[in-house]
């Protein structure tokens, strides 16, 4: 038939497209290495920690002077009199707050704790791509898989058809018997349709996290000792490393430091300003006038800010209790994540112990059901259905493979080490620590202008 000459076409297509040479396999390790250095998630998040870590500086700049420089020529001019010369004029100031009541002390440790959340939604977002690369990874050979199997799945049917029609002509069989393995081949082929589709799709989402289209790919992981060995394990591990958490317990210090930082804005606040001027020439003086120099101390109380105060103080204060709930609800979604990932896994494990067995089963009960089909003890429809029983555990046993796999990786992610650093992926690993150090230099910007 032309039709299934063209879905065989197909099918050869698209595993080839994934299954290329095995000159340029590619493990997972590979995958996740290419994702971590290409996708553009984990550098999204590292350049959010770098833009809240200048929140570091910005809060350290309450506690340094502002130095400035200053030069002027002013020019006057009134009508019926002689056009004085210009007078020049330079100047300097500097300004430095002396007490603030202690708030730009809590605006700096809520900058620290909110740049230090920020580092673990950094990692937490590091674990998100590479468990979706892993998804991605065992979906294309899941996928790959079964389309390989629908399209043998396809042929089975394609010579039952045959089948029943040569016997058909010799007398030996009913056009309910072609009729039956016609409408077989029909959903066989729909069935593999299905599976071209999702596997075209499981590329797609491949080249997506990983940056190019998959080459030959093979499930061999070991992760060795970063599985936990007990469910209860897992949920200690997680609780205590898990980067969701982390992120959690840090905003819960921002929160209190900003509260502290609302509560101090009520107090004095002692600034000091002096400044140096001189003409330089103009001015009616032959030579430069002699400096002159100021200081000025201002001490400011706030008495009534119209409600704005209080209105701070309260919002800080639930922000403060809203940081604690949300810290709660993370911890809770963690241990449902680590549970659902053991169960998953053991799950997993159990099915494909299962389908294994029934493989065995199911190949020896449908090559039986054909010798007796052969030889009359047997109908066309109960070959079809041996088929279709065998094709589904099949199919049961590739899935939970693939299940198996994700799950693994789903637990470590739950207990926080499914990164780069955890895994030993051969890439510089990306914490933007270096640049927060430099954050913290508040006199690198005066050193710059040597």
């Amino acid at each position: 038939m032309v039709f299934f000459r063209s879905v065989r076409a197909g099918a050869l297509a698209i595993v080839m497209c994934s299954v290329p040479a095995m000159a340029h396999a590619e493990t997972l390790r590979e995958a996740l290495t290419s994702a971590y250095l290409n996708n553009p998630t984990i550098l999204s998040s590292l350049l959010n920690v770098k833009a809240t870590a200048e929140n570091i500086a910005l809060a350290k700049a309450a506690q340094r002077p502002s130095i400035g420089a200053s030069a002027s020529v002013t020019q006057s001019y009134v009508p019926g009199y002689a056009v004085p010369p210009p007078v020049g004029t330079v100047g300097a100031s500097i300004t430095q707050t002396i007490f603030d009541n202690f708030k730009s002390d809590a605006d700096i440790e809520a900058a620290r704790a909110l740049t230090e959340a920020s580092r673990y939604a950094l990692q937490n977002a590091e674990q998100n791509v590479l468990l979706a690369v892993v998804q991605a990874y065992m979906g294309v050979i899941q996928n790959t898989q079964l389309v390989q199997l629908r399209q043998a799945n396809v042929k089975f049917y394609q010579a039952q058809v045959d089948s029943a029609n040569d016997r058909l002509k010799i007398g030996e069989g009913t056009k309910i018997d072609v009729s039956q393995a016609q409408a077989r081949l029909a959903q066989g082929t729909a069935s593999y349709q299905s599976a071209v589709s999702a596997l075209q799709t499981s590329q797609a989402t491949y080249e997506r996290y990983v940056g190019h289209k998959p080459r030959n790919l093979t499930s061999s992981y070991s992760l060795g000792k970063l599985m936990p060995r007990s469910v209860d394990a897992a949920v200690k591990e997680a609780v205590a490393a898990n980067p969701a958490i982390l992120s959690a317990k840090a905003a819960i210090r921002a929160a209190q430091a900003n509260s502290d930082s609302a509560n101090a804005a009520f107090g004095p606040t002692l600034t000091a300003a002096g400044s140096l001027g001189a003409t330089v020439f103009g001015g009616g003086a032959t030579t430069p006038s002699v400096p002159t120099a100021s200081v000025k101390f201002s001490l400011t109380v706030p008495i009534y800010g119209g409600g704005a105060l209080g209105a701070s103080i309260r919002k800080a204060n639930i922000n403060q209790v809203k940081s604690e709930v949300d810290a709660l609800a993370a911890r809770d979604q963690i241990k449902e994540s680590v549970i659902t990932a053991w169960s998953t896994l053991q799950n997993a494990s159990a099915q494909i112990t299962s389908a294994n067995s029934a493989v065995s089963a199911g190949d020896l009960s449908l090559q039986g059901t054909i010798q007796e089909r052969d030889v009359g003890q047997a109908m066309t429809l109960d070959v079809l259905n041996a088929q279709s029983e065998l094709t589904s555990v099949k199919e049961g046993l590739i899935q939970a493979n693939a299940s198996k796999v994700i799950a693994s990786f789903a637990l470590v992610a739950a207990t926080g080490h499914l990164t780069a650093a955890d895994l030993g992926l051969n890439v510089e690993v990306k914490t933007g620590e270096d640049y927060i150090a430099k954050v913290e230099d508040v006199w690198a910007e005066l050193r710059a202008l040597d």
